[in-house]
């Protein structure tokens, strides 16, 4: 049998070579089935073309099917019916498979762009309203709060968005909510993130965005995560059409779009969801308890049943194709993988690939990631995984799951641990040090301080948690205050450590750059439907009397030198001087040279550390810079030679090492 190359490249892999050549089978079994079905697995994934709505020009009308095998009948009723649930039943074809047919010339004036649509299924002599699988819009009545399926034929002109995936370039994501996205007390749309947010963006230096909510969800409080309709872009931020004029504009602008793809399970809800579609309790989703995700509240897909492969599957090319999305991250990977859902310490390797592993769900997460190379060869894909899994980023050939990304969910974990539990002058900077670096070879990990996760309702914001409530009352740009200073500091140097050491490119929720305040809660009857917390105040950092726009703007020169010197082109990076009195730490990646000095007070003038080559260095971002908020200590003018070390002849940099201060410094080459 051949060795998979992740164990070839990792020892601690052999012993369970087999179960990874297994797992690799499983794929090309899955795989060859599907191409021998269906003529290959782009043409399998065609399904959206086929299911649902859909317009045949050869037949003069439109075409409705619906897979419910279980189901005893379907009729289609709507505007175009005047509602009569049983004037159009479907026939069933075969497969489970049902099907309508509407003349175009007796219905071009009630089956419009538009009008309203739900499906009737009878089961187990019950009849019940739905919404169909495959709906693309999906809307709720204002008055009676009641969800139905809406027509929409739209013809959106794609043309002059040629963009793709530029992967010689580094990836700064901005992790964006469209309906939170405004500073008003509301939901805001996709046109108003077009024109307010995507010009922050790109004034910030980040290539690309990480669009949350997208799919159709019943209850906006869920963060976009109990998705019902998931090939409907959410209509409360507007059409499907200003949705793609987004991703357009985007596109026009340099930047990529990333969907937050919602695969790992759906909303309980029986009339607006899946759940329990055709009646028999497992058409899409385990029966049981094995379809019950207990810490979610939520219903899990059988992944090994054809038919949800092709729904899921055709879901990733129709957002690719139909929305010209650059990829997409993967919501809840680790917790697809396994029936317990990651919640365990992994400490063996048998542990990854024998114990409690939803083979059907790795095996869909390989398709899901071939197919996305299919369709966009330079789309990219981000795993949500906490549990570590081997080969997650390696290709599928060499045994691995091919993502290209994973997400380093422990980072903003352990800076939450650090801040929660431990004093200032207890920080460790060797621990610091271990857990930022703390990532296989060649498993590219995308590094970030907070996403959304750290700021729910809860929880705090980085900034929040640094500074509090003296937040309120000691951001003006006049005002002195030790809380202030503090967090200030801090801030930019977690942010800065962060994307310098931990991984291969970078992530920050929208807000976060300036020290957003306050958790994100959205209205719920626990805050009396209360929008409040549910915004971006951008006004805070535009108002040149406060001192959020310090914050701005050391992540805007943060970005532009990580960017700038291609630090994420250095896989890792190198310690030149770990000092656990001064609570400074030294490292170097790539040609940028990084100090931090974290301790609360101590300040050394002629601080020396080895350097890796000798010459002359300049001063290139410098935290404690008054446009940063900083106490403006440093002489940023200064050319730092290296003098060698009277023992060891190394050469050394000579630096006034402040506190709370991260300075960068490059070689000046003639």
């Amino acid at each position: 049998m051949d060795i998979p190359q992740i164990v070839k490249n990792d020892s601690w892999l052999i012993p369970v070579a087999s179960d990874i050549r297994l797992r690799y089978d499983r794929f090309l079994n899955r795989l060859s089935f599907i191409t021998e079905t269906y003529g290959s697995i782009s043409k399998f994934a065609d399904a959206y073309k086929y299911f649902g709505i859909n317009y045949d020009a050869h037949q003069g009308g439109w075409y409705y099917r619906e897979w419910a095998p279980h189901a005893q009948q379907l009729w289609l009723a709507g505007d175009f019916n005047n509602w009569d649930p049983y004037a159009h039943p479907l026939t069933r074809i075969e497969n489970g498979i049902w099907e309508l047919f509407l003349d175009a010339k007796r219905f071009k004036n009630s089956f419009v762009h538009g009008s309203k649509i739900k499906t009737f299924v009878k089961a187990n002599e019950i009849i019940r309203p739905r919404i169909p699988a495959y709906i693309r819009r999906v809307i709720q009545d204002e008055a009676t709060k009641d969800f139905a399926g809406q027509l929409w034929f739209d013809q959106f002109d794609w043309n002059d968005d040629n963009f793709e995936m530029d992967h010689t370039q580094s990836l700064f994501i901005y992790e964006c909510h469209v309906g939170m996205a405004q500073e008003k007390a509301g939901v805001g749309t996709y046109n108003e993130f077009t024109k307010t947010v995507l010009p922050k963006v790109k004034d910030l230096g980040y290539n690309a965005i990480q669009l949350m909510a997208i799919q159709e969800h019943p209850y906006y409080g869920s963060f976009g995560y109990h998705v019902a309709n998931f090939y409907a872009p959410s209509s409360r931020f507007g059409t499907p059409e200003d949705l793609k004029n987004l991703i357009k504009t985007a596109h026009s602008m340099g930047i990529a779009v990333i969907m937050d793809l919602v695969h790992s399970h759906t909303v309980k809800n029986v009339y607006e969801g899946l759940n329990d579609f055709d009646g028999s309790g497992n058409q899409y989703l385990h029966a049981g308890e094995r379809g019950i995700h207990p810490q979610w509240d939520s219903l899990l897909f059988d992944y090994g049943r054809t038919e949800v492969l092709q729904f899921l599957l055709s879901n990733i090319k129709y957002w690719l194709n139909e929305f010209h999305f650059d990829g997409f991250r993967f919501d809840g990977v680790g917790s697809m993988m396994y029936f317990h859902h990651g919640n365990i310490t992994f400490s063996t390797p048998e542990q990854y690939f024998r114990e409690g592993v939803e083979w059907d769900a790795v095996t869909y997460l390989q398709l899901a990631n071939y197919l996305t190379k299919q369709i966009k060869p330079l789309a990219i894909t981000i795993a949500e995984d906490v549990t570590g899994m081997p080969g997650l980023t390696a290709s599928i050939k060499a045994g691995g799951i091919g993502f290209d990304y994973r997400l380093g969910m422990g980072i903003p974990d352990f800076w939450i641990k650090l801040l929660k539990e431990y004093k200032d002058e207890d920080w460790s900077p060797g621990e610091m040090w271990a857990v930022l670096s703390n990532r296989l070879p060649q498993v590219k990990t995308i590094a970030y301080a907070e996403s959304h996760d750290q700021a729910l309702v809860g929880d705090k914001t980085l900034a929040f948690r640094l500074m509090d409530e003296q937040m309120y009352w000691h951001m003006g740009i006049e005002d002195s205050n030790i809380v202030i200073e503090r967090g200030i500091a801090l801030h930019k140097m977690i942010r800065l450590f962060t994307i310098s050491l931990g991984g291969q490119a970078y992530l920050n929720f929208m807000g976060n750059e300036f020290g957003h305040p306050e958790w994100i809660d959205f209205p719920r009857e626990g805050n009396n439907w209360s929008f409040h917390n549910a915004r971006r105040q951008w006004s805070l950092v535009e108002n040149k009397a406060l001192k959020y726009m310090f914050l701005n703007n050391f992540d805007k020169k943060m970005i532009e030198l990580i960017k700038t010197h291609k630090v994420f082109d250095y896989e890792f990076a190198n310690q030149l001087l770990i000092d656990d009195h001064n609570k400074t730490i030294a490292f170097y990646r790539g040609d940028l040279i990084f100090v931090f000095n974290f301790h609360p007070f101590n300040s050394i003038f002629d601080y020396h550390f080895p350097v890796p080559e000798a010459g002359d260095y300049t001063l290139v971002l410098n935290s404690d810079n008054p446009d940063f908020g900083g106490q403006g200590r440093i002489n940023e003018q200064m050319i730092y030679s290296t003098m060698p070390n009277n023992e060891s002849k190394q050469a050394e940099l000579h630096i006034y090492n402040t506190n709370r201060t991260a300075q960068v410094f490059t070689l000046n080459f003639s």
